[in-house]
């Protein structure tokens, strides 16, 4: 439960019709085998404790008192459970008969909800508002509008949608996530059908993601599939939008187990603004131990790309589409007559190359009109130098070549640097140096200069100020490092089927090239000794910080502990903390270089762009952030 994980479960017992006595012992069963596996909250089918399929029995005082003292005969035997757990039964009251679903914790019956959309043959529709009826001998509220607020963990307030109320026009998980609840429990009955209507994972998904709740699916199974259907036990876990676990119907298995994670609901409820202050819904309050969630739920090690190589690279072609698009607006509104470029040979100037050339073509516009500039310096070696050569040959755009090293040498005599010197002035003067190229250049044949820095670099500050920081638009401005090399590798394979045979080869050899800012000189064997990743960290690291953070908001903590889950089997957990702290010293150190960032088209859910997407002040400390960090 710490960190916003909370373990929970979607149950199928093996129902005998009818029988009350037989269903309450299989219930008990189930519940203390979850309780077992850690799980908080667990969710039974509809009117599970007699079977959705009674019928004409429904009326019949016997089943319903049944029914009741099968729900008498739970609670007492879960008294020691720290959970919370939905229970379908008839419940009789008013002279009604409602389709309820019981909300269990620790032997104490929270409150009965009824279903809206029921069996009128069998079953009245759901008082207009929560009332109190009598549950052995205690008040207990009975209604839909009800929602169950956890006090030791915030983010867990539950609410229960029973059947097909999920399909009504105005279900009610829309007024009971309006009204505050993260977690939707749904008891439910529904015979299996070979049909093309849309599977039920697809409509969750979206009702999930459109509500910013999680949502537990809970089936009848086997022990229903009598006279006319049959039920395979469908058991869903859904959250914002994730299917995050499901069982294949009639696969036998009674618990689906898995972990939700609350806080990122709650983060993203908030963003929306989506909760209403003024809802009528009746409030049970509870509360949990808090205890640590064991993760065995797979995190996604990559949230900025999809890991299937088929959606991988449909993936990179909207990237690069949408990168093109917003190129071409801008090429044409500025009336710009040429773009350049500065070509390094590296995987960002690769990237921001391709993205030109399509934008290009799409306008109609000769190659020419390119212009992708490489300029060598002290740290340039030859196998950058010459893939950028034979990229920009091959793709027959307007190459130049513009030896940088006596104009920085001037430089360092003009300003009084020792060139021996090889520091962050030996360096950055490298890259000033090219920028002023790349502008006067641009200036002279009336055109502008494209920015090739991307959103890791951003992140961490990895860029000169008014360097390679400094561009008229950055095509790369929010593709992170990692995504960066999926993108260039399908156009290298995009370039091979092609048969543009030397221009994939070079992609090729482009992606296996170390990252490098290539700005201090080269080893004795003429190859590259400053590598990006040994200085700062590795990027899928610092790119799973970035988004994690970014997206949600979330803290150090649970930063470190997700990663373990994602990475432990890579990195350490000495690795995963020291370059957790580098990223926050450096996030926040640098914000100043973003305040003032070139336009740039936004791709995917993540932009550092202070337009909007992200506004931070330049001078924020990190003094929380890192004090968080050195308790881990």
């Amino acid at each position: 439960m710490k960190n916003g994980f909370l373990k929970v479960a979607a149950a199928t017992p093996m129902v005998r019709v009818a029988d009350t006595k037989a269903n309450a012992e299989a219930h008990v069963a189930l519940a203390q085998k979850a309780y077992g596996e850690g799980v908080r909250v667990l969710v039974f089918p509809e009117l599970s404790l007699t079977g959705a399929t009674c019928g004409d029995l429904f009326t019949s005082n016997t089943l319903l008192q049944g029914a009741q003292d099968a729900l008498k005969a739970y609670l007492d035997a879960t008294q020691e459970l720290d959970m919370v757990s939905v229970v379908g039964l008839p419940f009789a009251a008013h002279a009604k008969v409602y389709n309820t679903a019981a909300v269990c914790h620790r032997g104490n019956l929270l409150g009965l909800v009824t279903g809206r959309k029921v069996d009128e043959r069998h079953f009245a529709s759901a008082p207009d508002f929560v009332e109190e009826v009598f549950f052995a001998d205690e008040h207990v509220s009975l209604g839909t509008e009800q929602i169950f607020e956890c006090g030791t963990m915030p983010s867990l307030t539950l609410a229960v949608e029973i059947g097909a109320d999920l399909h009504t026009l105005y279900a009610p998980s829309l007024s009971h996530s309006a009204a505050g609840a993260t977690l939707i429990c749904h008891p439910a009955a529904m015979p299996e059908t070979a049909t093309k209507k849309p599977a039920l994972d697809v409509i969750l998904a979206a009702h999930t993601a459109r509500t910013h709740t999680a949502y537990i699916t809970a089936s009848a199974g086997d022990g229903e599939s009598t006279t006319d259907n049959a039920f395979g036990g469908k058991k869903l876990v859904v959250e914002n939008g994730e299917i995050v676990a499901e069982s294949i119907p009639f696969d036998g298995t009674d618990l689906l187990i898995t972990e939700i994670d609350l806080e990122r609901v709650m983060l993203d409820r908030r963003r929306a603004n989506l909760v209403d202050p003024g809802s009528c819904h009746t409030v049970v309050p509870f509360s949990l131990e808090i205890t640590e969630t064991k993760l065995t739920r797979k995190l996604d090690a990559t949230p900025f790309f999809p890991v299937a190589p088929a959606e991988l690279a449909a993936h990179c072609e909207r990237v690069i589409a949408i990168q093109a698009a917003g190129l071409r607006t801008r090429i044409v509104r500025a009336y710009a007559k040429k773009i350049v470029l500065g070509i390094s040979g590296g995987l960002d100037s690769t990237l921001a190359l391709l993205v030109m050339v399509r934008a290009m073509d799409a306008l109609g516009r000769p190659r020419s009109d390119i212009i992708a500039v490489t300029m060598p310096c002290f740290g340039t070696t030859a196998r950058t130098k010459n893939n950028a050569t034979v990229l920009c040959e091959g793709l027959g755009v307007d190459f130049r070549c513009v030896n940088i090293f006596d104009a920085v040498n001037v430089h360092f005599r003009d300003i009084g640097h020792d060139p021996e010197l090889r520091d962050v002035t030996y360096e950055n003067a490298q890259a000033r140096e090219r920028t002023q190229v790349l502008m006067d250049i641009a200036n002279d044949c009336g055109g502008m200069v494209i920015g090739t820095g991307d959103l890791s670099e951003l992140a961490l500050g990895w860029a000169t100020y008014n360097g390679d920081h400094m561009s008229m638009y950055g095509v790369n401005a929010s593709i992170p490092k990692t995504l960066v090399g999926h993108v260039v590798r399908y156009c290298a394979n995009e370039a091979k089927e092609n048969g543009q045979e030397k221009v994939a080869a070079a992609l090729y050899d482009i992606l296996d090239t170390p990252v490098s800012p290539e700005l201090l000189p080269a080893d004795a064997d003429g190859k590259i000794a400053q590598k990006t990743e040994d200085l700062v960290g590795p990027y899928e690291l610092h790119d799973f910080y970035l988004y994690y953070f970014i997206r949600y908001g979330f803290t150090p903590t649970k930063l470190y502990r997700m990663a373990q889950s994602a990475w432990g089997e890579k990195y350490s957990d000495e690795v995963l903390k020291k370059w957790l702290q580098v990223f926050f010293k450096r996030f926040f150190a640098q914000q100043f270089k973003r305040s003032c960032l070139p336009d740039g088209p936004q791709v995917g859910e993540i932009s550092l762009s202070p337009r909007g997407a992200w506004q931070m002040p330049s001078d924020a400390a990190s003094a929380l952030w890192l004090g968080e960090i050195e308790k881990l």
